[in-house]
């Protein structure tokens, strides 16, 4: 393919931002090459400047579970600009959105919303710290919560792929607090707690992780985090800005059935606008201001074309029974048909998947945690992301991040991808 118009709108980008791009993992570093710029994007499939199709599997990097310019969220935006974009004051659309949002979700009674993941987790953090009167939490390498520093220790997908896990503007104060656990690894959690007894407030965590490949909870794991925090005085975060809304209906909790004392969401809750919420039972919610001494605001928070949209995805998945079904069905058949292609032409592989969340590592052991994704061959991964771009499949440019699946793509899709996984394989 040509990337003529992509190349010449990348140069002329990095005169004027930083990079080039106002998200690093977008500029290729990681893979080497020039950035693909988008210009529309239908159903399964995003069109490039230069007129190039490309079957999607970053799909915003996860909101467009229902396929992009999905009809019912394209409508209700436009109606909703019709009326005004923004007023810094109460819409009766914020109470619906957050009503169906509560119904859908266990074990919440009231939800926040703000305008990005980041923000979600940031405040998640500051709720839990208001709460508990705690300082410290506990995060996992490897785990991405935005770049809010208190996240930036040991991050996981956009900070590792461009080589600075702990970014330089992250203090020693707010390092301090932030203690780091290895994934899955239950005992390491325990060791953190009882050298740091009484000071801990939250554990904040992705329950299925998307942001060092996609990488599941093994047995038992999440459940012994909540035994952990229930036993000291602490708060289990659920960080599902990817998995909610997309693993299930009510996000990991219900998939997992284990509760969680504060949820953070966005991606999918958006509708593919800027949205991020966080949400919890009343007894913990009531603690944020106006009701509490917890401060937490935005004057964007709520705006009404975000709402709208994400209303209009929320009812289109709360009105679906059979869409996780359909999701996790085509997301097995693209995990059999990627092992079988790459099988036969000897390619050494590890897949992970968790309904529509998918991430192939090249690497013998299994992917569990950070430390085994990053043994994974990054040569291969670049020779095998090119390869597949110049066919026409479009998956995230770092081998550090989860594929999400579309309803959108067909069965036709999910073979055309395989059979040029296949071609690729041949090169690796």
């Amino acid at each position: 393919m040509l990337y003529q118009r992509s190349s010449a709108l990348f140069k002329e980008a990095q005169q004027v931002i930083p990079g080039g791009v106002n998200s690093p993992v977008r500029a290729f570093k990681a893979v080497g090459g020039t950035p693909i710029f988008a210009k529309s994007a239908k159903g399964a499939y995003v069109y490039d400047e230069d007129g190039n199709r490309f079957i999607d599997y970053i799909n915003s990097w996860g909101p467009m579970l229902l396929g992009h310019a999905f009809p019912p969220v394209v409508d209700a935006v436009i109606e909703k600009t019709k009326e005004g974009t923004s007023f810094g004051m109460p819409t009766a659309l914020e109470t619906e959105i957050a009503e169906l949002a509560v119904s859908m979700v266990p074990n919440i009674d009231k939800i926040r919303f703000v305008n990005s993941g980041t923000e979600a987790c940031m405040s998640a953090i500051r709720l839990a710290r208001g709460y508990t009167k705690k300082d410290k939490i506990i995060k996992f390498a490897g785990c991405y919560h935005g770049h809010s520093d208190s996240f930036l220790i040991a991050a996981g997908s956009g900070a590792v792929t461009f080589g600075t896990p702990n970014s330089p503007g992250v203090t020693q104060g707010t390092a301090k607090d932030t203690l780091l656990a290895r994934y899955n690894d239950l005992e390491n959690v325990k060791e953190l707690v009882e050298a740091n007894s009484s000071e801990i407030a939250a554990i904040i965590i992705e329950p299925v992780a998307g942001n060092m490949g996609c990488i599941p909870p093994i047995e038992g794991f999440l459940e012994g985090l909540k035994a952990i925090c229930d036993a000291n005085n602490m708060l289990l975060i659920f960080d599902e800005v990817m998995t909610g809304f997309r693993l299930a209906k009510g996000g990991v909790q219900e998939l997992k059935s284990i509760d969680a004392d504060i949820v953070c969401f966005g991606k999918v809750v958006g509708g593919g606008l800027p949205v991020g919420a966080f949400a919890s039972r009343n007894e913990i919610m009531n603690h944020l201001a106006p009701l509490g001494p917890v401060y937490q605001a935005g004057t964007l928070s709520g705006n009404p074309l975000a709402m709208a949209a994400g209303l209009s995805m929320l009812r289109a998945i709360n009105n679906d029974s059979g869409l996780m079904s359909r999701l996790e069905e085509k997301t097995k058949y693209l995990h059999n048909g990627i092992a079988l292609a790459l099988s036969k032409n000897n390619i050494t592989h590890s897949i992970n998947r968790v309904g529509s969340m998918i991430s192939v590592h090249f690497s013998e052991d299994p992917v569990v945690d950070f430390e085994s994704a990053a043994k994974g061959n990054n040569d291969t991964f670049k020779k095998f992301f090119h390869g597949l771009l110049d066919k026409g499949i479009y998956i995230a440019p770092s081998a550090f991040e989860t594929w999400f699946i579309t309803d959108a793509l067909t069965y036709e899709d999910l073979n055309e991808t395989i059979a040029a996984i296949e071609e690729v394989a041949k090169t690796l």
